[in-house]
């Protein structure tokens, strides 16, 4: 069981009791542990008084007989998986879509999501997928509002060298599900 809290004198001590790990984060990650040990009468650990840079935490472990270290977390790839599905089957704002208009601007077709847009990409005609793919309007969606720069990048390098339609709509999809868990 995780417990998490921003004030330990907020949880009753007998929950707190079964605690084995403690972690601190923030500016004063010393004064957890002094509130965690006060609130169970026990003696508090040594704790070098520092700041933590972003992404650090200080962790005790109660029963080691240590004092506590300072540490950097690994990122959660859970929260990736998350964002990776939102942009490829989620429904982004009008505002945040890409819309294939064409140099005339005779279409209007909203991509709300990344399997959309290849969906899109697929079904119109050459001259407006160049349209876009010249001025760098799919590379910019990528980064402004799916912020996912490796892929701006791999789609600039596809704008930039191809002029042939289907060719180009070949890479850019396979970039989108080289990243990207599309649904089968």
């Amino acid at each position: 069981m995780m417990m998490i809290t921003v004030h330990p004198s907020h949880v009753s001590p007998a929950i707190l009791s079964a605690a084995d790990v403690v972690v601190a984060i923030g500016e004063a990650p010393e004064q957890v542990f002094v509130d965690f040990s006060k609130i169970l009468g026990q003696h508090c650990p040594r704790v070098t008084s520092r700041r933590l840079e972003p992404g650090e935490a200080m962790v005790w472990f109660r029963d080691s007989g240590e004092h506590p270290f300072v540490f950097r977390p690994s990122s959660s790839q859970a929260i990736r998986q998350r964002h990776l599905r939102k942009y490829a089957e989620g429904t982004l704002p009008p505002e945040r879509s890409f819309y294939f208009r064409g140099p005339d601007k005779k279409l209007n077709l909203r991509a709300q999501n990344l399997m959309i847009f290849i969906q899109l990409a697929e079904g119109v005609d050459d001259e407006t997928w160049l349209y876009h793919l010249k001025r760098g309007d799919i590379s910019g969606w990528f980064r402004r509002y799916i912020k996912d720069e490796g892929l701006a990048s791999a789609a600039e390098d596809i704008e930039k060298m191809s002029a042939l339609p289907g060719e180009s709509r070949k890479l850019i999809k396979k970039a989108i599900e080289e990243r990207y868990t599309l649904p089968s």
